[in-house]
């Protein structure tokens, strides 16, 4: 199963669940507003049904959501379609696309590292992609540590298509894997996941 057809699969069920921990969403998203400016272009991937970009695309001049799941974008455009947003859009593509352009200020990858195929390239399609002295600001569940407790929760629920493929690392790992992408980091954080922001050298 491709990741899209199982985001595609569970986009309505998605778009009804809850926040998990809404005091700690809305900590990441505050720290994530303090570092966009009104006069940036910013890319979020993996945006899902569009929540997080609605929220913060009246923060800045021009905001990108992107999904590999048209389902998932579907139902970002239509709750884009009911408010005032001009400045906001969504695309279907994945994080490695070319499709998604260059020379954003800013890309966000909330909730999305640990699900891409190969995290090196990824990061560095990323670095390709921001300008600069651009910021990467990420916020992903490392669960390197407790492979051995959710290891075997995860591969069940893949067996029956109630889960995706899941990279399990820590939080040393990924900020070396950012770091070697080309990236600074600026801020590291514990918002129910990690919270990081990297500048690009």
């Amino acid at each position: 199963m491709t990741p899209a057809t199982f985001w595609d699969g569970v986009s309505a069920k998605y778009a009804k669940m809850a926040i998990r921990n809404p005091e700690q969403y809305h900590l990441s998203l505050e720290r994530t507003r303090s570092y966009l400016r009104d006069s940036d272009r910013v890319l979020e991937l993996g945006c899902g049904t569009g929540s997080t970009a609605l929220l913060l695309a009246p923060s800045v001049a021009l905001y990108t959501g992107s999904d590999v799941s048209p389902e998932m974008i579907g139902i970002a455009d239509g709750k884009l379609a009911e408010v005032e947003q001009s400045n906001l859009d969504f695309i279907v593509a994945d994080a490695d696309s070319d499709a998604l352009g260059t020379g954003y200020d800013a890309v966000l990858a909330h909730n999305l590292l640990h699900l891409v195929d190969d995290l090196p390239t990824t990061l560095r399609h990323i670095h390709d992609i921001t300008r600069d002295g651009g910021l990467l600001i990420s916020k992903t569940p490392c669960l390197g540590s407790k492979k051995w407790l959710f290891g075997p929760l995860v591969w069940v629920m893949q067996r029956f298509g109630k889960a995706p493929e899941v990279r399990f690392f820590t939080p040393a790992k990924m900020e070396r894997a950012i770091v070697d992408a080309g990236f600074e980091i600026v801020e590291a954080a514990d918002y129910g996941s990690r919270y990081v922001v990297a500048r690009k050298a």
